[in-house]
């Protein structure tokens, strides 16, 4: 019974979500910004990477920085989903105590939320990708693509991104109308130093140090080794994760989002407990 009640409210909260995120426009419209926003992004990379280059697009490294780019959406679009709920219920809406108080589980409605995120943001990535494959030649051939690394890599890592995003959520508790500036930082650390768009081995021993330290890290070398496998072995040593197996990759992946689940429930926890002595749950300040 407490199951299904938990699927309940998942369920609810992602259809609340997707009304959020719809509704302020047509269908069409809709559509078209949710084609339109990720590509225009993922250009100006593009531009300056042809310029840089002098439009030679043929080397892996092309191939290389527009997949992270584009798997990229999933860090920043998920951990911004996840984190906003709370801002975005308790400043925009003033509906957060309302559904603090109610009977369910809060951390189902959380994930509800984000869910629509993810769906969104993977047309975003889908989209992208194609488009890099069949406009730009990106080296991605459906023939030698490891569906089951990929699959397993895209699971783990949403799992990992989701269960991070969750402590930013409980840090906004606790913060004004700060919390997409930590969100956004977040990422940006990710951006940098989780071999997004450059190998790892280009950034400083200390920073490649901290890069080894961070599940994304993983993550990215797991799902490009399963889309572009001849790409990543093109590389070889340069994308510093060589010596790293499939098997290792999923072990580390595994393992981070299992640790990460533990810190970012606990960080949750003392933020609620934190947010609730000092009467923040219905906090706002006027954002």
């Amino acid at each position: 019974m407490a199951m299904r009640d938990n699927l309940r409210t998942f369920k609810n909260a992602a259809w609340l979500g997707w009304q959020m995120e719809s509704n302020w426009t047509d269908p069409f419209l809709f559509a078209t910004y949710s084609i339109v926003k990720p590509l225009a992004g993922t250009l100006i990379l593009v531009f300056m990477y042809l310029v840089i280059t002098h439009g030679d697009t043929s080397t892996p490294g092309f191939s290389y920085m527009f997949i992270g780019n584009a798997l990229y959406m999933y860090v920043a679009e998920v951990l911004f989903g996840v984190t906003w709920v709370i801002h975005d219920d308790r400043e925009h809406y003033m509906t957060l105590k309302q559904v603090y108080i109610a009977p369910i589980s809060f951390y189902y409605y959380i994930f509800g939320r984000a869910a629509i995120k993810i769906a969104i943001t993977s047309v975003g990535v889908l989209l992208t990708i194609l488009f890099g494959i069949f406009v730009l030649d990106v080296e991605v051939s459906l023939a030698s693509i490891s569906w089951p690394l990929f699959i397993v890599s895209l699971v783990l890592g949403l799992a990992a991104i989701c269960i991070m995003g969750l402590a930013l959520g409980g840090i906004s508790f606790l913060t004004a109308k700060h919390g997409q500036g930590i969100n956004e930082g977040v990422a940006g650390v990710f951006y940098v130093l989780s071999g997004v768009i450059f190998p790892i081995t280009v950034l400083p021993p200390w920073a490649q140090s901290i890069s080894k330290l961070l599940p994304v890290t993983y993550w990215m070398e797991a799902m490009r080794r399963g889309l572009e496998p001849g790409i990543i072995s093109a590389l070889g040593s340069t994308t510093g994760m060589d010596g790293m197996d499939n098997w290792f990759l999923m072990l580390v992946l595994i393992l981070s989002t299992i640790a990460f689940l533990f810190i970012s429930v606990g960080v949750f926890r003392l933020a609620d407990k934190t947010a609730r002595r000092k009467g923040k749950i219905d906090w706002t300040t006027a954002y």
